[in-house]
């Protein structure tokens, strides 16, 4: 009888680890299911990700004749910086600037922060100076559609982006002078006119697979042909 409870209590223990073992991959699921950002559906795929799927990816393999689907140059993230060197002296305009990116990116910022202290530009360590968000998936190819085709076409001006703003490994930065091109900003209510670094950042190998990639996409580039 002894040897029978035991075998059974072994028996009952190992179908509590199962329902476990269950409940385990059932997590694995929900945090898979919850890679993608809130607000969109599963299987949704923006405006220009379709246009890379069937317009630049074709295009730029033919033209650079890499023999893998897989070597196709792709966009990766995109990167906006607010430099807000001004609130060394006011504070409160962090707050202003996190709210201008909150609204162009549909995504909460994080704040920059002094690394070490500077005397000469009154700096101490840990004070913030800047505003960063970093876009991914859906968020990032909608970004960029609303920059290619509604925010510089408002900017004043406007002779196209430069083909030279590469960093030598097929990754272009786009400075832009002022954030109310952006039609999520309502003008009645900015403090101040501020710019920020835009970064497209690819797997491109080289600036001339980069620069090809996003006119694919729509960039307007000075002194080049704009592909619709």
């Amino acid at each position: 009888m002894a040897k029978q409870d035991k075998n059974q209590g072994a028996k009952g223990k190992g179908d509590k680890g199962g329902k476990g073992g269950k409940g385990g991959k059932g997590g694995k699921g929900a945090k898979a299911a919850s890679a993608e950002p809130q607000g969109y559906e599963p299987g949704y795929a923006a405006r220009l990700s379709k246009r890379y799927t069937d317009v630049a990816a074709p295009a730029l393999q033919e033209k650079f004749k890499y023999p893998n689907r897989m070597m196709v140059p792709r966009l990766e993230k995109i990167v906006l910086n607010m430099g807000l060197g001004e609130a060394v002296a006011n504070p409160k305009i962090v707050d202003s600037a996190v709210e201008d990116l909150r609204a162009i990116s549909g995504q909460a910022p994080t704040v920059r922060r002094a690394r070490k202290s500077i005397a000469s530009f009154k700096l101490r360590e840990g004070v913030a100076i800047g505003a960063k968000v970093t876009l991914r998936r859906n968020r990032m190819w909608e970004f960029a559609d609303r920059f290619l085709n509604i925010a510089l076409p408002r900017v004043r001006d406007f002779k196209g982006v430069s083909p030279k703003g590469f960093d030598g490994n097929g990754n272009c930065t786009v400075g832009v002078k002022e954030q109310i091109i952006f039609p999520e900003i309502d003008y009645d209510k900015v403090d101040a006119i501020r710019g920020m670094n835009i970064c497209f950042v690819t797997s491109a190998p080289t600036d001339e697979e980069g620069r090809e990639l996003l006119r694919q996409l729509g960039m307007p580039f000075r002194g080049l042909p704009i592909e619709r």
